[in-house]
């Protein structure tokens, strides 16, 4: 096994159990030291560090699985990695109500670059690093047999997992039967078909679980605006709890139509909603053009900034997008909006939706906040894994 020294004073994040090294941290290698492969990091004085696996395409060379000296890396440590995921989820893997959840949350899990969503009877995985990779089938074997899924399909199509680790894109079933094309799932005790096969991130937003029904609070007897809407999640809610309609607008007529079926599913009255297959910026300004107003408006929007580089440019889309949306409420109406950048922080974000509620000339109060459910936990040593924020605001009267 090869080992990573780090330069004099760069130990510290290590010491905080964060579980990065970067290329500029290293001063010099000591022996084998392979892409993908479990090397040893020390700090400049020879104490040890931690032992991850090592990659310098990436300019974080090295994702930590241990920081203790006496753990192996071996089908042993894997199997109690994923052990302690499950345990963490306990309380949903016997949710009859609730079928569908991530199991593995990479860094967060202390199982960097694997991503492991249940949904029903079927798993759907992601293999987003080399380190990973090299353990594979060692992961898949141990999910087979712990969890005995009719069936385990893999979605590592990130483009990181080219451009950064060197691997091409898998798509596809590798253990047991091919997933139908819809999979049906439950949801809080609502029904929802998904399509794991293609549709976004692993074929569902099951990180808005649980903010679904917090915003659905707010909908009884309401006309809603569901922005971005996807399958329809939020809106499905909203009728739930008897909101009178919901418009949903996404840029899919594809997903808008599994919008309706799902909603039909659940007893709703889908003919009733409106369906918009527009780009969301383009039917908020011909609304306030028209003199439409909303009740509630939702804004779930997709990641505007992967990288800190496209940070400025995401500014002014999330800024442009909850103005024109703040314009559209009635008094006391309520906006719920959400960024799903990691780029953006909290801070920011409330920041934002400060500056477009000053452009739109309405006082805004916030009256909840809105984060990534339990099982996308975030590690207190990796701040990173926190992306998800959203606030519940009411337009004063």
């Amino acid at each position: 096994m090869g080992t990573l020294i780090l330069k004099k004073g760069r130990e510290k994040s290590l010491l905080n159990r964060h579980p990065w090294v970067f290329s500029g941290a290293v001063a010099h290698k000591q022996g084998a030291v392979r892409r993908g492969e479990v090397v040893e990091v020390m700090d400049a004085a020879g104490n040890f560090l931690g032992r991850g696996y090592y990659n310098d395409r990436s300019q974080i060379v090295v994702r930590i699985l241990t920081f203790q000296e006496e753990e192996e890396i071996d089908e042993a440590f894997f199997a109690r990695r994923l052990e302690a995921a499950l345990r963490l989820r306990r309380t949903l893997l016997n949710n009859e109500g609730t079928t569908a959840y991530r199991l593995v949350f990479a860094e967060s899990d202390r199982l960097p670059g694997l991503v492991v969503d249940r949904y029903a009877d079927f798993l759907v995985v992601q293999f987003l690093t080399l380190g990973i990779e090299q353990w594979r089938e060692t992961i898949l074997d141990w999910l087979e047999w712990r969890l005995q899924p009719r069936g385990i399909y893999e979605r590592s199509e990130a483009e990181a997992r080219e451009v950064y680790e060197g691997l091409s894109r898998r798509v596809g079933r590798v253990r047991g039967e091919e997933p139908p094309e819809l999979v049906e799932i439950k949801e809080h005790g609502y029904r929802f078909w998904v399509d794991v096969r293609q549709g976004q991130k692993t074929g569902f937003y099951l990180d808005q679980r649980d903010n679904r029904a917090q915003v659905a609070k707010y909908c009884p007897g309401q006309e809603v605006l569901n922005a971005f809407s996807y399958t329809g999640g939020f809106g499905l809610y909203a009728h739930g709890v008897g909101a009178r309609r919901v418009v949903h607008v996404d840029s899919s007529q594809a997903v808008l139509d599994l919008a309706r079926r799902n909603l039909e599913s659940n007893g709703f009255p889908a003919e009733t909603d409106e369906y918009l297959a527009e780009n969301v910026f383009e039917v908020l300004r011909r609304f306030r053009e028209q003199g439409r107003h909303f009740d509630v408006i939702i804004l779930d929007p997709p990641k505007f900034a992967a990288t800190r580089s496209q940070l400025e440019k995401a500014t002014r889309g999330y800024k442009d997008l909850n103005m024109n949306a703040l314009h559209l409420l009635r008094p006391g109406g309520i906006l719920a909006t959400f960024s799903c950048s990691g780029a953006v922080n909290a801070d920011l974000f409330q920041k934002i939706v400060f500056g477009a509620s000053v452009d739109a000339g309405r006082e805004v109060h916030i009256l909840e906040r809105c984060a990534q459910p339990g099982d996308h936990p975030v590690l207190l040593s990796f701040p990173e894994g926190e992306y998800l924020k959203g606030l519940i605001c009411r337009v004063m009267e």
